[in-house]
């Protein structure tokens, strides 16, 4: 018989002050799932900056426009998703910060470092209409996928 899933959902307000609340959540979550600090400070990134992206462009900074996240652990990875009511987006759209003409810009690095940081990263419209971003992280102790 597989082991069960653990599962936390809650919903967060549209502004920057649930930013570091949903950080530190999924912390204590990573901690207790047996990251090491490195993949600690990782996955706490990713949430950041996909909390911020989630606020600013999704909610609009409006409090009463909330943002939904949920933790999930799987028997091989942990699952998180932040999902807005924001009108969404294109992931073609956002520039490469990489680009030479983009060096300077801070639009489309919170992307790079999500894709960079995680081990799945995928970006897909909400059930509401906004977006959900979906970030996976392999559990420690999960046996590394072969290579094709």
């Amino acid at each position: 018989m597989s082991a069960p899933k653990k599962r936390i959902e809650i919903k967060l307000e549209g502004n920057l002050d649930s930013v570091e609340l949903a950080e530190e959540l999924v912390l204590c979550i990573a901690v207790a799932s047996g990251f090491d600090e490195e993949n600690c400070h990782r996955i706490g990134m990713s949430v950041r900056e996909g909390m911020i992206n989630a606020v600013q462009y999704g909610s609009r900074q409006v409090r009463e426009k909330l943002v939904r996240m949920s933790v999930e652990l799987l028997p091989d990875r942990m699952e998180i998703r932040l999902a807005d009511s924001g009108k969404g987006f294109n992931l073609a759209d956002v520039p490469d910060p990489l680009a030479e003409e983009n060096l300077l810009k801070s639009s489309g690095r919170g992307i790079f470092l999500m894709r960079a940081f995680m081990d799945e990263f995928d970006v897909r419209r909400s059930r509401e209409g906004g977006t959900e971003l979906v970030l996976v992280k392999r559990l420690p102790s999960a046996p590394q996928a072969e290579a094709l």
